[in-house]
């Protein structure tokens, strides 16, 4: 059986952790209940997992890269300690203004990841809370999963925002995503 090139791209801050707005220390770390078993099910079945998160916390001068790496490294080790292993943390530390090409909704982290892991986006789907990761992945050609933690449930007002599907949680997103 040929093993499929596919990935779920994840949000962080509103999609599996609560968004602390501009979270700059470890102990903000916060997972919503039901991800680890959303994400052990996502990985059991074959996908790669990979996070994608804008920071510009960084390019404002209240985080530092190094404490973010820490951050990271925290959050990769409860995960991993849960038995769920993420593949990659891909990051934007860009402020918005600078127009860079990997704040979401461009496209550098996917294409970064869709290289290194040969991945095949149209296999891909993004799930995140905002309207900067449903256009993420839309602009990529992958499917969306619009998830309402977060700043999901204001996400869904927005009438320009059109993801695959909607989901309430991580847990229940999860069913979805083992469905394709």
């Amino acid at each position: 059986m040929k093993k499929e090139k596919k990935a779920v791209f994840l949000d962080r801050d509103g999609t599996l952790i609560k968004d602390a707005h501009y979270l700059n220390h470890p102990n903000q770390i916060q997972i919503y209940k039901g991800v680890i078993p959303a994400l052990k099910k996502i990985k059991k079945a074959g996908w790669r997992i990979i996070i994608g998160t804008n920071q510009s916390a960084i390019g404002r001068g209240i985080l530092s890269v190094v404490m973010l790496q820490k951050i990271h490294k925290i959050l990769i080790g409860i995960l991993k300690k849960n038995g769920v292993q993420i593949d990659e943390i891909f990051f934007c530390p860009h402020h918005p203004k600078e127009n860079c090409s990997c704040r979401k909704p461009n496209l550098g982290m996917l294409l970064k990841g869709a290289k290194k892991y040969q991945l095949d986006l149209k296999k891909c789907i993004v799930v995140g809370d905002n309207k900067c990761d449903i256009l993420w992945g839309k602009n990529g050609g992958t499917k969306t999963i619009l998830v309402l933690t977060g700043k999901g449930r204001k996400t869904l007002a927005d009438s320009k925002v059109k993801p695959d599907h909607i989901s309430s949680t991580l847990k229940t997103a999860a069913k979805w995503i083992l469905e394709q």
